[in-house]
């Protein structure tokens, strides 16, 4: 008979938190496949949830412990490739593997569906950001209210019970113990031998009077011995910890949307997707990150996350009025060299013909040398004057990056293309 042996112990509700990691490591290629499957089918509003994921059950099969067979025999195997547990003749090879939904209708034969896991939220975001990070972040002034950090720092002899050491607190006991009763544990062993000694030999006066007196010395120094507390309070030991200040890496994020009226619904679905994602990176990874939104037609305007997601007014094209207003937001809020500067810009490519040029111009003069990473994202495909500037940065801006996006499921590939960490491949 075979034997199997399934870790069942419990955590959190009713999941094996151990078993769980190791089957998210173990299949972490095809998880992180179905995650990108899934985001391509998601709006911006259900982003961040979890998710049922298929994986072939050949792909999961697990090791087991088994007796070994003596003598000769000949049996099937349920679970096979060729036969399951009933059949006399070998199973036609049309059909009735599994559960994929593929082949030929066959009127024999078993199979399995595909195994269904089950991502919590939780687990999905983790995996849909695992290998992004801010480019080119570097350490800069430290914040005026500085970040701090606990640090071990030995021992010392007060503090809370709950740092109390009693491994290093019996240690010390142990020690004092020894020390101040060493001399006395001594002289008590001396003292037994010699009355040891003295019972061995014939009873008379003078031998009575030193056995009684050997026996109150002995008395005396156990009393002292016991006198000796087991555990003092100079023998505890605290874990000590203390508070010192790390520097603070300050960040900010520019998210520029166009939302003129060459914009259609489509254009400022595909936007607001790629700012969804950007928004929930930034937000999980990155806890001292400040986010600015700025919405711009023929003016610019700085706006909460609501009014940027869902406000819908619209108007002409001139794009330079968000660059214009980025760069005088960080001349008056955000130091370069206090700051790490980040900037995302969505837009058609669609602007006033004369326009354009000043655009290059901005960011060529004004942005681009305080920025770390400044990232631009056409949602059309049409090549029009705004992408032909922009062309010009690459080759000597290197912090400077631009794609496009036609299609929802462009996304996600471009998303990562632009945040993926230095050294990091696609």
């Amino acid at each position: 008979m075979l034997q199997q042996i399934i870790d069942r112990r419990l955590a959190g509700k009713n999941k094996s938190i151990g078993n769980r990691e190791r089957f998210l490591r173990r299949h972490q290629g095809q998880v992180r496949e179905a995650v990108r499957r899934a985001v391509d089918g998601r709006g911006i509003r259900d982003m961040e949830r979890g998710e049922d994921i298929r994986i072939p059950k050949k792909d999961i099969s697990e090791p087991v412990f088994g007796h070994g067979l003596g003598g000769t025999r000949e049996m099937v195997h349920p679970g096979n490739q060729e036969y399951v547990a009933g059949d006399q003749i070998e199973r036609p090879k049309g059909g009735g593997k599994g559960g994929s939904g593929k082949g030929e209708a066959n009127d024999s034969g078993e199979g399995e569906d595909d195994f269904v896991f089950h991502l919590t939220k939780e687990e999905f975001m983790q995996i849909f950001f695992d290998d992004l990070a801010l480019p080119r972040l570097t350490q800069t002034q430290l914040a005026e209210t500085p970040e701090w950090k606990s640090h071990r720092a030995g021992f010392v002899n007060d503090g809370t019970p709950s740092n109390l050491s009693v491994v290093r607190s019996m240690r010390g006991a142990i020690g004092r113990r020894l020390a101040i009763g060493a001399g006395s544990r001594g002289e008590l062993r001396e003292l037994e031998q010699e009355l040891a000694l003295l019972l061995a030999q014939p009873i008379d006066v003078l031998r009575e009077a030193r056995r009684e007196v050997l026996e109150a010395d002995i008395a005396a120094l156990k009393h002292r011995l016991s006198r000796i507390p087991y555990l003092d309070p100079i023998d505890l030991r605290f874990r000590s910890r203390v508070r010192v200040p790390v520097p603070t890496t300050k960040a900010v994020m520019f998210c520029l949307m166009d939302v003129s009226g060459s914009m259609d619904e489509s254009r400022k679905e595909l936007s607001k997707r790629f700012f969804i994602l950007l928004y929930l990176f930034l937000t999980r990874h990155y806890d001292k990150i400040e986010l600015v939104f700025i919405r711009h037609h023929t003016q610019a305007q700085e706006v909460d996350e609501e009014n940027f997601f869902h406000a819908r007014e619209t108007g002409g094209t001139v794009v330079s009025s968000a660059l214009v207003l980025m760069d005088e937001i960080i001349k008056k809020r955000y130091s370069p060299t206090e700051w790490n500067i980040y900037g995302a810009q969505a837009s058609d490519g669609d602007n006033w013909h004369h326009d354009s040029g000043r655009c290059r111009e901005l960011l060529t003069d004004s942005l681009l040398p305080v920025c770390r990473y400044f990232a631009y994202v056409q949602v059309a495909d049409e090549e029009q004057n705004l992408w032909e500037e922009y062309t010009r940065l690459q080759t000597s801006h290197p912090q400077f990056a631009m794609r496009k996006v036609t299609q929802a499921a462009q996304i996600y590939p471009v998303f990562r293309d632009l945040f993926k960490k230095e050294g990091a491949t696609s």
